[in-house]
């Protein structure tokens, strides 16, 4: 089979959650095939990047073989610039699109998604609100030798300096929607009663935000609790897997989510899982095994599980070796890649 040219869209000068996974799948894509980019945001060194003019100009010819480039778009406005390519300029063009959205997509990104060669989804939440079936789920991976256990758990939380006998962690910006109050509100009560796990939240806390915050912290503070539940605040991307590292047991309460990576890279550092029914950790975790889900917003189902995991907290180390071990066999960022060059392949030709 030959091998695609493929393009991909990165046209949002902000840094996002979707740029983010596909710079995590570039290096190994790029290793697969032939691969430019239109839009020079955030990007390492060394990537072909095209201007539009560049782009339609390449694309008006096809590969040697008389086949089709590949367009690969996450975001509407991709979508926008691939159509007009192939519209406008006679690019040759097959445009593949990926939905994670978990909401009803509008009327005008519906329009655009009908228009496309094919249909990526990362997990069944997603797929659940096409009006089609995707054509193939394919899930984010994370990097294992970014994410990976410690050599000892407690030797890990040691080097954090924070107090108590090992960690419960949640990741992600202080917001309602990361479900922080509910993991509060859910642990509060446990805390009060055993004294060995600290709560740490690790995430940037923005102006409009600080209120709700603040409103946290003063709950905490009313339950005698300062100590035992530490708002960490924004850490460099650096840190993190130490971080990761140091947590038995990480939770994960969005309200809604688009994927979520936070439980692949927890459970790839050896931490037991517990997470809400939003993004595709559904699919990914197995309940009594890698931890526990509950469902969104929920706090005495969240409490109940929490306590369920905490009187025995030595089964935590158990259950990261399981998420460890399953993450390693279905949710690498290698996996991700090369299913992505495949389906480019098989969609080029088709």
């Amino acid at each position: 089979m030959p091998t695609p040219e493929v393009i991909l869209g990165n046209s949002n000068r902000r840094f996002s959650g979707v740029t983010s996974t596909m710079l995590q799948t570039l290096p190994g894509v790029s290793a697969r095939v032939p691969v430019a980019v239109l839009g020079p945001h955030h990007l390492p060194k060394k990537t072909t990047v095209l201007s539009f003019r560049e782009f339609t100009k390449l694309c008006r010819v096809p590969l040697p073989e008389g086949l089709p480039r590949v367009f690969h778009a996450r975001r509407n406005d991709e979508m926008i610039q691939a159509l007009a390519a192939k519209k406008l300029f006679g690019a040759q063009l097959k445009i593949i699109f990926t939905s994670t959205a978990q909401r009803h997509h509008s009327k005008f990104t519906k329009a655009l998604i009908r228009r496309m060669d094919a249909i990526i989804t990362t997990c069944s939440a997603a797929g659940s609100y096409l009006e089609k079936p995707a054509d193939i789920t394919i899930p984010h991976g994370v990097d294992l030798e970014r994410y990976h256990p410690p050599s000892s758990k407690p030797e890990a939380w040691k080097k954090l300096g924070l107090p108590g006998e090992y960690g419960i962690g949640i990741f992600g910006r202080v917001r309602p929607q990361k479900g922080i109050d509910i993991l509060i509100d859910a642990a509060l009560p446990l805390l009060k009663d055993d004294p060995a796990p600290t709560l740490v939240i690790v995430g940037e806390t923005t102006p409009k935000f600080r209120e709700f915050q603040k409103s946290l912290e003063e709950k905490v503070a009313s339950a005698g609790l300062s100590e035992r539940v530490i708002f960490h605040g924004k850490r460099p991307s650096s840190e993190l897997p130490s971080l990761f590292q140091g947590m038995s047991l990480v939770a994960a309460l969005s309200r809604n989510e688009g994927f979520g990576l936070t439980v692949l890279e927890a459970m790839a550092s050896g931490a037991a899982v517990l997470a809400s029914h939003a993004g595709a950790w559904q699919d990914i975790v197995s309940d009594g095994l890698h931890g526990f889900t509950v469902p969104c917003g929920d706090v005495p189902a969240t409490c109940e599980k929490l306590a369920h995991l905490i009187a025995d907290h030595e089964n935590l180390s158990e259950m990261g070796r399981a998420g460890r071990a399953h993450v390693a066999a279905h949710f690498t960022i290698d996996r991700e890649a090369q299913s992505l060059c495949d389906f480019y392949q098989k969609i080029q030709t088709s």
